[in-house]
């Protein structure tokens, strides 16, 4: 084994266990930081290989703006910080899903396997011209996506400042603690 195998390896496991622990943890916020450590070691996967366009675009693509996205849809829904039990399944329904995600794992593997043989091709590509491709080429997808999240981030800030019912504005201005006059007029006015 050659250091770079060792490495890889390494940083696999810490891809797979945090995976694992983003998965299973009943902390909300909790689960998407492991998500944050599980794509991370995944872009140092991809480092090990070799590939760093493609490590920095997972830092800065996953890493950088779905994660953060999960972070403020959190926070806007006001979802519980602590361990939250609403969403628990029953034992059968792990079983189940676990025995779902294995066989989909399967299926997966064996149809890589037979496409590909066991062996895999791979071309010797430059930098340049996997940019020239995507900037080129899948440029309007990207930007359309883009703009899809921006659209959906200003949806969901606006759903979450509107008020359920219209009592809802009544009650909360009742409930506003009174303004304070500034220092500069109270000092005036003694």
């Amino acid at each position: 084994m050659t250091t770079h195998d060792v490495l890889f390896l390494l940083v696999g496991l810490i891809t797979g266990a945090s995976a694992v622990l983003s998965v299973t943890t009943k902390h909300l916020v909790h689960a998407a930081l492991w998500l944050v450590v599980s794509l991370g070691a995944l872009s140092g996967c991809y480092l090990v290989l070799g590939a760093e366009l493609v490590a920095l675009v997972q830092l800065l693509v996953y890493v950088g703006a779905v994660v953060v996205l999960v972070l403020f849809a959190l926070m806007l829904t006001h979802a519980p910080i602590g361990r939250s039990t609403a969403h628990d399944g029953s034992v059968t329904q792990r079983v189940a899903a676990l025995i779902a995600g294995a066989a989909t794992a399967a299926l997966l593997a064996a149809t890589l396997i037979s496409a590909f043989g066991g062996e895999v091709d791979v071309q010797g590509g430059s930098t340049g011209l996997l940019a020239q491709r995507l900037f080129g080429t899948w440029v309007w997808p990207f930007e359309l996506l883009s703009l899809l999240l921006l659209i959906a981030l200003v949806a969901a800030l606006a759903l979450a400042r509107l008020a359920t019912s219209p009592g809802d504005a009544v009650d909360a201005v009742a409930t506003a603690p009174p303004e304070r006059e500034p220092i500069a007029s109270r000092t005036e006015a003694s």
